[in-house]
């Protein structure tokens, strides 16, 4: 505190950092990223426990002897599934009342605002039927949730039959102090958020549905089911949510538990664990793992079912069946044992997941990286531009020359609100343009309406280049040099507050756009030459981070594309990202479109200031 209160101390700090304000800028950024990559090398990080003492270990067995019978049952539901062409209703209804469950039914429907290429749908109309079994040893204010989706063709029927079999085998078992509801949604995504909004009396994006007339309690934890083959050799958890959401790590630690209890092999990410940790391929492996659980929380996507479950605070996560043709496999009596084993942990809860962490990266399921490892790795990546921010403020403090007349020219220092309404108008217009202009293109382009909705957007994301020169008319002359100054600490200051509150909901978009967006906001200035810092602001532009993002994350799921299926892929990424907004309300699109690329705007008006 002596040092900053004294006047003459405080001069001389800053002087220190504006004199070596670019050298510790580098170091900062290149301390911030050997931050982030060491997090995946086990020392640095922390083991998982069990935080929660209701699921402690216990000396119980779990059980589930129906393992072929609930194969079997997949199959007559395939069977029922393609003569009904679809979710056969009356036949689940009948096959969950045999199995002494409260039976239910939703239907719902949806208009997407445009096709959903990828899978071929535009009008979604469809049904929900669920069972309740009901706890008979407990008040029924509690609620867990088994749920497998009703898949497109032979996907996912070994999970309608095992879900079907674990209900007959529970409704056999007198321990139960939660309600346990048994769910089979159609149409995926779509049909877990009609359920959800009905169960929760809600309806936050305008989806039409049925009122549910049986309903359990308040739901504390929920699995989703997804095995598509009879054939098991691994068993993958996927526990990234919409917005980047995570369960509590307590359940992720609890699917490990008895993976390794039960001998299951178990993976993250696709990913088995490996136990050299201590050799290049053990780390660049961790590496890996971390990065992509990274990228998928970036999405904002739900990668799966449970992503909807988490905005609701309800601890969900998706257990996917893996055939990767090994000689190691698993039955279905054994997943039914484990399933069972998770079941009988989380009805012991006395209260809702909460002791273990909400904010966390995994390179291992044995390993965790908590947020106090992680947030420094980004804070030194944001402290570049409080140093920028500074080394601005101190040139802006230096008087100006004065000119012939001995007036100050700082008229035109107040213009820079001018840049600040275009580029913002300008990402309006990337936010709201493409769908409501789908139909104009579609009348006069030889495009679908999905082609239209992502040409569209690229459109007016290109156009928003030409900002430079609009707003430098519409300053009427040229800018001055305190001009851009104050328009670029404000643009620093700008980038900091949204990056910051970026990380704080979801950490791996705030890191990935820092890693981008910081270079960019530090070195830009009118001075430096146009051609060469042009070409490098469009690389590091939230656009072309996407651009790359994709070809990145199929090298990490070791599935390498050419340019022209990137390139596809690319603009399926664009599409979807607009969907998901539409549909189950992810935030990345509207961050990016109202607030992001203003931002970087701001800066390429910079480099062409006049």
């Amino acid at each position: 505190m002596g040092l900053l209160s004294d006047p003459n101390r405080r001069r001389a700090l800053i002087s220190l950092l504006t004199r070596l304000n670019a050298p510790i800028c580098v170091v900062c950024y290149l301390a911030g990223i050997s931050w982030f990559m060491g997090l995946a090398f086990e020392p640095f990080t922390l083991r998982t426990y069990m935080s929660e003492n209701a699921m402690g270990s216990t000396m119980v067995e779990e059980h589930f002897p129906a393992g072929e019978r609930a194969l079997s049952t997949g199959r007559e539901f395939s069977a029922h599934k393609k003569k009904a062409g679809g979710m056969p209703v009356d036949w689940l209804v009948k096959t969950m009342q045999a199995r002494g469950l409260e039976v239910f039914t939703q239907s719902f429907s949806r208009t997407l605002p445009f096709p959903d290429e990828n899978k071929e749908r535009y009008m979604v109309k469809g049904t929900n039927v669920y069972g309740i079994l009901r706890a008979p040893r407990a008040p029924r204010t509690e609620a867990l949730v088994l749920t497998a989706p009703c898949s497109p063709g032979d996907n996912n029927n070994q999970a309608v039959g095992l879900l079907l079999g674990l209900a007959q085998y529970f409704r056999s078992q007198i321990y139960w102090a939660k309600d346990i509801i048994f769910l089979v949604n159609e149409h995926d995504l779509i049909g877990m958020q009609a359920w959800l909004e009905g169960y929760h009396h809600t309806n936050t994006t305008g989806m039409s549905w049925s009122p549910l007339h049986g309903r359990g309690g308040s739901i504390q934890a929920a699995l989703s089911l997804e095995l598509s083959t009879d054939v098991i050799t691994s068993l993958d958890i996927v526990l990234e949510g919409l917005n980047g959401q995570l369960p509590n790590l307590d359940l992720a630690n609890l699917f490990y538990a008895f993976c390794q209890k039960i001998g299951v092999l178990c993976t993250i990410q696709g990913k088995l664990q490996r136990n050299d940790w201590d050799s290049v391929s053990g780390y660049s492996h961790s590496v890996q793992t971390m990065m992509l659980m990274a990228m998928k929380q970036a999405s904002g996507r739900a990668w799966g079912d449970h992503g909807l479950f988490l905005r609701y605070h309800i601890e969900a996560a998706t257990i996917k069946g893996i055939n990767s043709f090994r000689q190691y496999k698993i039955d279905t009596t054994t997943i039914g044992r484990l399933l069972e084993g998770m079941y009988r942990k989380l009805n012991n809860l006395l209260e809702r997941l909460h002791q273990s962490y909400f904010f966390y990266l995994m390179p291992s399921l044995s390993h965790f990286v908590s947020i106090g490892y992680y947030m420094p790795a980004f804070g030194l990546l944001a402290v570049i531009l409080l140093l920028r921010a500074l080394d601005l403020w101190v040139q802006l403090a230096i008087p100006q020359q004065r000119t012939e007349d001995g007036v100050c020219n700082i008229e035109q220092s107040s213009l820079v609100l001018t840049p600040l309404v275009i580029s913002h108008l300008t990402g309006a217009a990337l936010y709201t343009l493409p769908i409501r202009f789908q139909e104009m293109a579609v009348q006069h382009f030889p495009v679908s309406e999905t082609e239209a909705v992502v040409l569209t957007a690229i459109a007016v994301y290109t156009a928003g280049l030409a900002l430079p020169h609009n707003t430098q008319r519409l300053l009427l002359g040229e800018g001055t040099e305190q001009g851009w100054r104050v328009l670029k600490l404000i643009a620093v200051l700008y980038l900091a507050v949204l990056l910051g509150c970026t990380a704080l909901i979801n950490f791996s978009l705030g890191f990935i756009l820092a890693l981008t967006l910081v270079p960019v906001a530090a070195f830009v200035t009118p001075h430096v030459p146009k051609v060469l810092s042009a070409f490098i602001l469009v690389i590091l532009s939230p656009a072309c981070t996407l651009f790359f993002s994709v070809f990145f994350f199929q090298e990490l799921q070791e599935m390498p594309v050419s340019f022209q299926d990137g390139w596809l892929l690319y603009l399926s990424v664009i599409s979807q990202g607009i969907l998901d907004h539409c549909l189950y309300g992810s935030l990345v699109y509207p961050l990016i479109a109202l607030l992001v690329y203003p931002c970087w705007l701001l800066f390429w008006n910079i480099l062409f200031w006049k």
